[in-house]
């Protein structure tokens, strides 16, 4: 739920952050969701200013040059030696039905296999079929998390058919990757290679069993919002819609699909309390640091049974929400 000038639910954007620079050629990284704003009808209604920006404008330019076809990738440290079969899979490489050859290098320890909603931890290397690294976390010395179906086609397929602690060498042909000629300014060409460790899974909130009706023991506002305390909080101070918040928070739709999760994601959500949906600012404002509470928002305090904006999520909407902070 984000402020005023804040994207609501971004649209699985495929940020381009993978596999090189901190996956900088593949759409790797979450989409930055953040909590939903308020509905266009609220906006036009009453929407706060935002805070004007304190960087200085920018000046503008003498002279008017074009900028520079492609970025330049940034230089990488501590280069990882391209395997000796990078340019070519070997005959005991396995084969999947799409293209995608695999080889495990190391059996893992685990026996799950991660799944779309799932995200994951690893440290990987990419190398061009010439043996050029474009981007490497064990490079960086930093593993790299994400959700597995964020990235490019060739790795959400290859990681859902690996186990915690496994690595192995993927050979992802063109149209699993970035294509033969990329759109991306910058993005490798052609077939790619790619050793891939997989350190951890890291599994989406459970829908809750109450998803689909606020069960009698909830308490119910004048307004029809129901909500029922989770877990007690240790605040004694309630935000008020001038306030900014820190939440850690999930949404789901009445018949169980989960929509956004700061958990999932790892990263709470900051923003300020007046500038959300109706039924957010007035559920938090019941709230006190520390306490987890879940809500039934009806659609008439979220986005309506036929929102307007494209993706919103429709008719009732249940959240679980954990007030980090206020400010």
């Amino acid at each position: 739920m984000p402020p005023a000038n804040m994207r609501l639910l971004c649209q699985h954007r495929l940020r381009f952050s993978a596999l090189c620079s901190a996956l900088a050629f593949a759409p790797l990284l979450a989409c930055n969701k953040t909590p939903p704003e308020p509905s266009t009808s609220e906006q036009k209604q009453a929407v706060a200013p935002a805070a004007p920006s304190a960087a200085p404008a920018p000046e503008t330019p003498k002279t008017a040059e074009p900028p520079p076809a492609e970025p330049t990738p940034p230089a990488q440290p501590n280069a990882i030696p391209a395997p000796p079969d990078v340019a070519a899979a070997p005959a005991d490489a396995k084969a999947t039905a799409s293209g995608l050859k695999v080889k495990v290098l190391k059996p893992g320890t685990g026996k799950d296999h991660p799944k779309d909603n799932d995200r994951v931890s690893v440290h990987y290397s990419g190398w061009t079929k010439d043996g050029k690294m474009f981007d490497s976390s064990v490079a960086r010395g930093t593993p790299t998390t994400f959700g597995v179906n964020e990235v490019i086609p060739g790795w959400t397929e290859a990681l859902k058919l690996m186990v915690i602690g496994e690595k192995a060498r993927l050979w992802i042909p063109a149209k699993l990757a970035y294509g033969d000629t990329p759109q991306r300014p910058g993005a490798p060409t052609g077939d790619l290679t790619f050793d891939v460790e997989l350190l951890d899974i890291v599994k989406p909130p459970a829908t809750p069993e109450d998803v689909k009706a606020p069960p009698a023991t909830a308490k119910k506002t004048a307004s029809g919002l129901a909500y029922r305390v989770l877990k007690a909080g240790t605040g004694k101070i309630h935000p008020t819609a001038s306030n900014r918040v820190t939440v850690h928070y999930s949404g789901w739709t009445t018949d169980g699909k989960m929509f956004d999760s700061s958990v999932a994601r790892g990263e709470p959500a900051t923003f300020s309390l007046g500038g959300v949906i109706k039924g957010w600012t007035e559920g938090v404002q019941l709230m006190v640091v520390g306490e987890k509470t879940r809500f039934w928002i009806p659609g008439a305090l979220a986005y309506g049974d036929k929102p307007q904006r494209p993706g919103a999520p429709a008719g009732m909407l249940v959240f679980d929400i954990e007030l980090l902070n206020i400010q």
